[in-house]
């Protein structure tokens, strides 16, 4: 379910503002979930704040690239980063990298600091970190736009690989 609230709409004056293709997602994967929009942020803590849960229960959406043409979504909790080798040997590869951000925009449909799996223009597979439990904040497509979910429900709707890919920040 999500909010109802007229503020949680998306701003069709912001061409950068893609959220209502996340709420859109969300909704026909059967996820209920909370739309909260807030202001820029500038830190983890911030969001935290803005968005009324602990830094942990932010979840960053990172697109890693594994090769030419194929890439992952990496869902890594707030106060945690990726693990380049757990994440390398997860996926059995030598060599992974960050796209620049005109290729994460070409892979995803939204601008770094919005990329989320849901609403992405690609369906690429996503690795969700173990540690991610409970209700969990990530972003939704624009910036100061989050969706609050059940990280369970989330892998699920997902079918995301779960796996120990991070470490502490």
């Amino acid at each position: 379910m999500s909010d109802s609230r007229p503020d949680a709409a998306a701003d069709p004056s912001d061409p950068s503002d893609q959220s209502h293709r996340a709420v859109a997602a969300a909704e026909a994967l059967g996820l209920e979930h909370v739309v909260t929009r807030h202001g820029r942020v500038r830190s983890l803590q911030e969001a935290a704040d803005a968005r009324g849960v602990p830094p942990s229960a932010i979840v960053k959406s990172l697109v890693v690239r594994v090769s030419d043409g194929d890439h992952r979504f990496v869902l890594v909790p707030g106060d945690r980063e990726i693990s380049w080798p757990k994440l390398r040997a997860l996926l059995g590869v030598n060599r992974l990298s960050m796209p620049d951000a005109a290729t994460a925009y070409d892979v995803t449909g939204y601008v770094r600091g919005t990329i989320t799996p849901l609403g992405s223009t690609q369906p690429w597979p996503v690795v969700a970190d173990e540690r991610m439990t409970g209700p969990v904040s990530l972003g939704g497509g624009a910036h100061g736009v989050a969706l609050t979910v059940d990280a369970a429900a989330l892998v699920a709707a997902l079918d995301a690989t779960v796996a120990d890919v991070t470490e502490p920040a």
